[in-house]
Order: structure tokens, then sequence, then C-alpha cells
């Protein structure tokens, strides 16, 4: 099963209303997603999981869509059988094949800054840097930062794939080599899931993010017909770590 980091308050309110599972996008972890876990954990358990071949789960030989919405059943059904789902970037790819897959599981989906279709843009180059870090001279992230700088130009950006590496041990906590091999599959989106998820679905995006066009909205009525929409300003792709409290305060006024 997946790794799991989970907040549970152990209240009456918590007892009484699903889990909500936060899936992280491609190079992310559960870590990534912490701070914004533990403030939802107010008064429900919050299960924020490190995907395949991510974080400290396990590294498997495939990536694809449906795999990874198999592994998240498994979690839902060993917490509960149903589950609130929020998912970032390949997280919700993740969650919408899980929800058009296996809806019973899904009580509300929230896609963040996604949208099921197949994108152009290719992540390997980052995985390319990530390669080219001389580990062996990492003492501290700032070493890492530095090796990657040339490469990789944006400061954000980097700072999010240092918190994929493990410095004491000297290790990246990704599967590279699945990862780089299944890229397509990751970008893309798996044409043979077919169905409808009638429960309620939200799609926030960022607004200075241009992954949900307005033309894929049809696309996404006709697997999603309640979504419903949002947008977060000032928010890019990344809208949970560019403007947090904003996307919390989202998240807070759909689960209510």
């Amino acid at each position: 099963m997946l790794r799991c980091l989970i907040n549970d308050p152990q209240t009456p309110e918590a007892a009484n209303r699903p889990p909500l599972l936060i899936v992280h996008g491609l190079f992310g972890s559960a870590r990534n997603w912490g701070v914004i876990a533990k403030r939802m954990s107010s008064d429900r358990k919050v299960i924020a999981v490190d995907m395949r071949n991510h974080g400290e789960s396990p590294w498997f030989p495939t990536h694809s869509y449906p795999d990874l919405a198999a592994d998240l059943a498994e979690v839902i059904r060993a917490h509960g059988g149903q589950a609130d789902v929020v998912g970032h970037s390949m997280g919700g790819k993740a969650s919408m094949v899980l929800a058009l897959n296996e809806g019973a599981l899904v009580n509300r989906l929230i896609v963040a800054d996604i949208a099921p279709v197949a994108y152009e843009h290719d992540q390997s180059s980052l995985i390319s840097a990530m390669r080219h870090v001389d580990l062996s001279r990492v003492e501290r992230r700032s070493d890492a930062d530095a090796q990657l700088e040339p490469l990789v130009a944006e400061r954000g950006t980097r700072a999010f794939l240092i918190q994929s590496l493990d410095v004491k041990e000297r290790k990246w906590r990704l599967n590279f080599d699945v990862l780089e091999a299944e890229m397509s599959k990751i970008v893309g989106w798996p044409e043979d899931v077919t169905g409808q998820f009638d429960g309620p679905a939200y799609f926030v995006s960022g607004a200075e993010s241009h992954y949900v066009l307005p033309e894929y909205r049809d696309r996404i009525k006709g697997f999603f017909p309640a979504a419903r929409f949002a947008k977060i300003p000032g928010a890019g792709h990344w809208l949970h770590a560019d403007k947090p409290r904003e996307f919390e305060a989202a998240l807070q006024a759909i689960l209510a």
C-alpha cells in the first residue's frame, strides 16, 4: 500500500465525515501538503499519500493512471470505504480516473489545475537535471540547489524538486527510470477510460495557469456532468503553493 501521512483529530465531527484524501502531483510527495493537511484536519481525518514511485511509497515498473487509481482505491478501502478526494496535476488525473472507475469510493472530487486531456509538455528535462546533481558533493539542500541552478532557472521549481532529495542518505525519493519511461502516460490521458462520475466535482484552477482552458470544459462535463469551476487569482499551476490560504479556503468552502 502507498505510504500515508495521516492527521486524525479523533473528534465526533471527524467520525461523522468521510476522510479527505490528498493526492500530490509529479515529483511531489505527501510532505509538500503537510501544512494544508494539518490545517484541514480540524474536523476530519486527512490522509496525504506518497504516490507510487514517489516519496517513501513502493516503486513499481509501471506508472499508468489506472494503476495510480487502483492504489488510491486501496487506501480508501483501508480507511472506511469512501473519501473526499483532492488531487493536483498528476494526482488530479489519478483522482479523476479513480472517480470514473470506482465512483462509489469518492464522495466529492476536487481537481486542482488539470483536465482530462493529453498535454504536449514533457517533464523529462527535470529528471535529467536531477540526475546531473552529484550527490557525493551534497551536504545540505543549498548544495543541490547550486548544482541545479544552471539547468533549472526557476527558483521555485528547484525548491520544489529538492524536497524530494534525502540529503542524509544522498538519494532522490523518485524512481527516475520508471517516471521517464512512462512520461507519455503521465502527461497524457488514458483514452480507454469511459463512463461518468455523477457526484459533486470541482475544478479549481490557478488564474495564471493555462492547464484548464475554456475549450476543455465540454470534455470535463462529458466525464463529470456536475462539474463546477473556480479560479484562484494570482495563482499559477502550483496553486496550493502560490496561494495556500486561498486554496485552503476554497477547499473549506467545497467541503462545508
